[in-house]
Formats: C-alpha cells, structure tokens, sequence
C-alpha cells in the first residue's frame, strides 16, 4: 500500500510539472516580446513572436487576395525545433549567408550593417546602393538571371542560409525546389503595404532574421519620428495645393488610388489629390478626357511616369500642355535619380525611407515650410 501511494504521488508531481510547463509555453506561444522590442505598429503583413528559445514570422499577406498564412521559425545556430515540420521553414540565425530578389530589400541589410551577407540577387543592374554596388565589382554577389526564372544551379551552389523571396501568386517553381534542397525561403511582402511607415517597419523582418532587433527598432523610431514630425509641419500649412499623378501608357493614363502608398504621401503632405476619394490601394486606369477634366486646373503634377523633360511630354503628347501645372512647371519626377548602372535610387530606398520622400513632397507643396531641404527623391522637370 505504501509503495502504491509513492508511485501515485510522484505520478500526481509529474502531472502537475508537465502542466505548469505546458501551461507557460501556451503562455510564451501566445506572447509577443514584453518590452514591445519586435511589436509591429504599422505593417499589417507579418508579426513577430519571441519564445522562450525561438522566434517566430507570421506571414499574413504574402501576396493580394491570398489567404495564406506562412509561419517561418527562427531558431538558434546549432539547435534544432522539435515540432519543426509545423513550420513553412525553419532557419537559423543569425543568417550569415542571404539571397534577396527585390531592391526594396537591400536598404535594410545596409541600414543593419549587414550588406555582407548578400550574396546573389536577380538582375544586379536593378541595385543602386553603393555598397551593394562594392560589393558587386568584387564579384562576392552573383547574378541570379530574372526573379521569374532564378537560375536554381547557381542558387544552389552558394547554399545560402535563407532566401528572400516576393511572389504575386505563390506559384514560383524554382523557390519550391530550393526548399526541397533544404534551402529555406521566406517570402517578403513589404510591397503589399499601404502605409509608407508600414513599408517602413519590414526592417524589423531582417532584423529578426539577423538577431538585430533592438538595432531594427531603433533605426524604425527614428524614421518614424521624423516622418509624424514632418506631418505634424505640414499640417500647419495655410493652403493645400491640388495635385494630380501619373501619365498616358498607350492611350490610357494610369495614377495611384485614394487608398494607395502614393496617395497617402500626398495627403500627409496637406495636398489635394484630386482623385483621393477613389476606392483601392493600387492604381486608376482612366482615359486622357476625364483626367483633363477633372485635373486640368491641378496646382501640381506628382510623377509623370517615365517622362524627364517638360520636352518629352510635349512631344508624347500635345494635351500634356493644356495642365496648368505643366504651364506653370510645377511637374516633378522620380525617375531622374539612378544608380551607376541604371537602377531606380526612388522604387529602391523611398519604402524604407518614407519620411525623405514626405519632406520631398511637403518641400513641393509649401516650400516656405522646409527651408533648409533639399529634394532627395524629386525632380522638377525643365
């Protein structure tokens, strides 16, 4: 009897200890870091969650219209996850060795200090970082063809600990089979996001990736800042100037949505978009008709396209001239700023940067505001 009792208490303490132990990883598993070192305030795609000896990216919108959740577990170098086989990869950090595939992705490592790691990259005139650019001409960054068709044999000869990839369906043949060798890939949807501080705050995704959190967050603050700074200045300006956007491909002119990234610099910056109220996060595909009737009259005109001359949107098309911004020549572009070898410096760093681009804009749109800036992004067309 005595032994039956022995037996039956230690079996109730191993109970109770399995318990307390499940019941603070339930606790850790449904936790974020407590000092909100990896909260995530703006960007709605992803999530980062700290465990006890693992981290953990939710991906929420790894492409438009997807309902696809990817969860990716970070793990210590050298250890391993138990339950490994429940995550859509499994890598471990820190990541010495990266592959990327958009040029939005490469302000990041920079600003982290970690161009190093970057050692292949799909099109590499695309880049316009000079350290990325450094790095290139030494040869440590391999060129990996076309994003829709990555040479899989190079890819898998550097053996790289992580592979960045964007996708705008998921179907993507080559990252399958690099996860087949055992590659890890994470998609990267910071495209995906609507506010420019949300595109922002995808550095705290490579941070993670890099055991840079704390170095994310800062680096995040003080853009952060910097832009409601600026919007706060803006909003002390005593008018607000009509704009207009985009240009004519073929017949049809194309310029951002009320709810779009472009549409949202314009309205922190105290301008009128004049189609704001327009439904959608991407962009309008309207004829030349209704947007003269709508903006002929427009204070301002914010990115025609490609054009980077008053002379070649003239030539493209004699109705360009009939806008007042084009007889006034308020008209400017940001497609004037290139990399040595070709590259957009604005489709590259303005995600990561917004609140250079919003002083760009406000330096437009009330110059009298922010006298001592410079426009970074922004040219006015001659």
């Amino acid at each position: 009897m005595l032994k039956f009792q022995k037996r039956f208490l230690l079996l109730i303490t191993l109970l109770l200890l399995v318990s307390c132990k499940e019941e603070r990883r339930k606790e850790s598993d449904s936790a974020t870091v407590a000092n909100g070192e990896n909260s995530i305030k703006y960007a709605d795609g992803f999530e980062i969650s700290n465990f006890e000896d693992y981290k953990v990216i939710t991906l929420k919108n790894p492409w438009p219209g997807s309902d696809h959740i990817f969860k990716y577990a970070l793990v210590p170098k050298g250890t391993t996850l138990p339950d490994a086989e429940n995550y859509d990869a499994v890598i471990q950090v820190p990541v010495k060795r990266m592959v990327v595939t958009s040029t939005t992705h490469i302000p990041s490592l920079e600003a982290l200090r970690e161009i190093d790691a970057l050692i292949g990259f799909p099109n590499l005139d695309y880049i316009s970082s000079e350290k990325a650019r450094a790095r290139i001409s030494e040869g440590k960054v391999m060129e990996l063809g076309k994003n829709e068709d990555l040479n899989t044999e190079v890819l898998l000869d550097l053996s790289p600990d992580a592979v960045i990839g964007f996708a705008v369906d998921g179907k993507n043949s080559t990252f399958n089979t690099l996860q087949k060798a055992g590659i890890p890939v994470l998609y990267n949807s910071d495209w995906t996001e609507t506010s420019p501080l949300g595109k922002a705050e995808w550095i705290k995704f490579f941070g993670a990736l890099f055991n840079k959190e704390k170095l994310a967050q800062s680096i995040f603050e003080n853009i952060e800042t910097s832009y409601l700074t600026a919007e706060e200045t803006a909003s002390h300006a005593k008018e607000t100037p009509s704009v207009i956007s985009g240009a004519m491909f073929k017949d049809i002119w194309y310029m951002p949505q009320g709810g779009s990234w472009g549409a949202k610099f314009i309205e922190d910056a105290n301008g009128n978009y004049l189609w704001k109220d327009s439904k959608g996060t991407g962009g309008l595909s309207l004829n030349l008709e209704s947007v003269l009737e709508k903006g002929h009259n427009a204070d301002v005109w914010i990115g025609p396209g490609q054009f980077t001359s008053l002379e070649d949107l003239k030539k493209a098309s004699p109705a360009y001239t009939q806008f007042k911004a084009f007889k006034n020549g308020e008209v400017y572009s940001y497609n004037l700023k290139k990399g040595a070898t070709g590259g957009s410096m604005y489709f590259e760093l303005a995600p990561n940067r917004p609140d250079i681009v919003l002083k760009d804009m406000i330096k437009i749109l009330h110059p009298e505001l922010l006298p001592a800036h410079s426009l970074y992004f922004f040219s006015k067309l001659h």
